[in-house]
């Protein structure tokens, strides 16, 4: 295959600048769940850290330790999909802070062996996105449990969070309610977070009053923008990514490009949008497993490459997601891993 991802880190550099001027005075934290959006977590992580990123949202304890691995001590790293007492062992173990939502993953921790430093916990209230979540009517009991923890040195209290729907201001607003009022009972209880997390890539962009301490900010890293919503230029993001093609046939007034619907190209897409050639849009005939088929061009030749998707091309990510009522992210994380990732930047050229 000579299809390639094509990642520009230095595109990445900007966007991290734009995302710490958009949210502060909180810090970013990058999440870089499902292999950093499927760019590649070394690659990612590396440059980040370059970058000057001090929080990563690694989604799960697997994802985690692989962060710490390439990022060394000096980063946090916050974990929040946790399976049970293994999970809680690794994670310390590994020196990352854990997303506690539920009574049973505080029950695990009592029951956990001695530590050598106590579980860095961030307990999650559910504010009525019903994503996991510390129930408000139950807050308190969670509250009573984590300060026996916290007695017993088996944690310390290092954050307050939540997730929010981002479906419409009313909604986030009354979120927000639960939010402050599940910190303040925390607080009254002699509980006080080092930490308060809220936002993510939305609210954290519009609403300064979300954006508390920390923002968690993925998608818009990467430069993929919300559907239906502010377009790159609003938002001042940047595409980091292309998906590219290279022609293997001309078929009379079709070519054909060596990627498919196993790499990655919804089925459904077929016949809806237009790749990038070298003499301008094209449309798409048809998505086949392997390949695909396209208008042809004057002069289209094999080893011809085209852009199907992403930095320079006719559609982004974002616009393919609208064509199918889904999101930026659902698109870029279906770019198999068999497509090679190819990083650029004003340094060496690497490949993956």
């Amino acid at each position: 295959m000579s299809a390639e991802y094509r990642v520009d880190l230095d595109a990445f550099a900007r966007n991290l600048a734009r995302v710490r001027e958009a949210v502060a005075h909180a810090r970013h934290m990058l999440v870089v769940k499902d292999d950093a959006y499927a760019h590649g977590l070394e690659a990612i992580v590396r440059r980040a850290m370059t970058e000057g990123v001090e929080w990563i949202g690694a989604f799960d304890v697997e994802t985690g330790r692989a962060v710490r691995a390439v990022a060394g001590p000096n980063v946090r790293i916050f974990v929040w999909l946790l399976g049970g007492a293994e999970d809680l062992a690794a994670g310390i173990e590994a020196d990352l802070d854990l997303g506690i939502g539920d009574h049973a993953l505080l029950d695990d921790l009592a029951e956990l062996a001695a530590a050598p430093s106590p579980a860095r916990v961030h307990l999650k209230i559910d504010t009525g996105l019903h994503r996991n979540g510390i129930r408000p009517e139950d807050w308190e009991r969670a509250l009573a449990a984590l300060s026996r923890l916290v007695d017993a040195g088996k944690a310390s209290f290092e954050g307050l969070w939540s997730h929010i729907a981002e479906a419409s201001d009313a909604d986030d607003d009354d979120a927000r309610e639960i939010f402050l009022a599940a910190r303040a009972t925390a607080v009254g209880a002699g509980l006080t977070p080092q930490f308060s997390h809220l936002a993510a890539s939305a609210a954290g962009f519009a609403r300064e009053a979300f954006r508390e301490d920390l923002v968690r900010v993925g998608a818009f890293s990467y430069g993929i923008r919300p559907a239906g919503g502010p377009t790159e230029r609003d938002l001042g993001i940047e595409p980091i990514s292309t998906l590219v093609a290279s022609v293997t046939s001309v078929e009379g007034d079709a070519v054909r490009l060596d990627l498919g619907s196993l790499h990655g190209l919804p089925s459904v897409l077929e016949g809806r949008f237009s790749v990038e050639t070298p003499a301008g849009p094209r449309g798409v005939r048809a998505i086949e497993p392997t390949s695909m088929l396209v208008d042809a061009w004057a002069d289209a030749a094999p080893g011809d490459t085209v852009i199907v998707w992403g930095r320079g091309g006719a559609v982004s990510a974002t616009d393919l997601a609208e064509l199918i009522d889904t999101i930026g992210e659902e698109i870029a994380l279906r770019v198999s891993p068999l497509v090679p990732r190819r990083y650029t930047s004003n340094g060496p050229r690497t490949a993956r």
